[in-house]
């Protein structure tokens, strides 16, 4: 493992002067996407642990409004491959979760005691969709720790009206992501993150410095990674071109709309969202 610094040189391309690395947390520093895989299997025993290592993970007033499908046929998991249709690595991970947020076990805890559910709205959504993610980063570090890969798919949710069916997903319950596991055939290099000067706020909320730091950052980026023409966003609305940076490719993206019959299809499975 590198030193704290190097870490840290890696993770931003910057020095950050006066950071401090515990050795408990450089591993943290160090993750990394992993999105090939061998034909070594998880162990049951291995899986059963990093689950419940998950289900450890903070929940909003303990009521841990999640669930996950686990997914070992090779078949079905090259089903949601095959859905996506860019990904064609995800058929190889021997495991595929699929981590769904879920408001349909309160709703049958309350019948069983003959009390009504009376928090079918957005706040009840957005506590399952925080309660999974948390679980779900909480699975991730778990199975970095023993050498594990993983690659977080949210693309599950742009084929969500046939993957909530294959997994017989009911009212009340949804897919947030996916998570591809496997052993890692190697590891790729470590994706540069924005600087803490742009993400982390002191006492108020202050980005008056974001054209400046971000166009550092873009530069910094694009010495290390530029974006590849295979790589822009929405090439079929904008142009495709060299020097592309990446908050230009962020806001290619960001500028066409995506799962937008998101919500529609929340509301078919039960959830008000007022």
């Amino acid at each position: 493992m590198a030193d704290g610094g190097d870490l840290l040189r890696a993770r931003f391309g910057m020095d950050l002067p006066g950071t401090e690395v515990p050795d408990v947390i450089a591993p943290l520093l160090d993750r990394r996407v992993v999105r090939r895989y061998t034909d070594q299997l998880v162990p049951d025993s291995l899986l059963d642990a990093l689950l419940a290592a998950a289900q450890s993970a903070p929940a909003k007033s303990d009521l841990q409004q999640y669930s996950v499908v686990v997914m070992r046929d090779a078949a079905r998991i090259k089903q949601i491959a095959d859905w996506i249709g860019t990904m064609d690595w995800i058929a190889t991970a021997p495991v595929f979760l699929v981590w769904c947020g879920d408001m349909r076990r309160g709703q049958r805890l309350c019948d069983m005691h003959d009390m009504p559910h009376a928090n079918n709205n957005m706040d009840t959504f957005l506590n399952t969709a925080v309660d999974c993610s948390l679980a779900m980063a909480q699975f991730m570090a778990a199975a970095e720790a023993v050498g594990l890969g993983t690659c977080p798919i949210s693309y599950v949710r742009s084929h969500i009206e046939r993957v909530s069916p294959l997994l017989g997903l009911p009212s009340g319950v949804y897919p947030v992501a996916g998570l591809s596991l496997g052993w890692p055939v190697f590891r790729r290099p470590v994706s540069m993150r924005l600087p803490p000067s742009v993400v982390v706020h002191r006492e108020r909320y202050d980005d008056s410095a974001l054209p400046d730091d971000i166009a550092a950052y873009d530069e910094r980026r694009r010495a290390r990674e530029p974006v590849a023409a295979s790589g822009l966003k929405n090439n079929d609305v904008y142009p495709s071109r060299d020097g592309v940076g990446w908050s230009e490719n962020v806001a290619r993206q960001l500028s066409v709309p995506e799962r937008f019959g998101f919500g529609a299809y929340l509301k078919t499975k039960g959830f008000d969202l007022a």
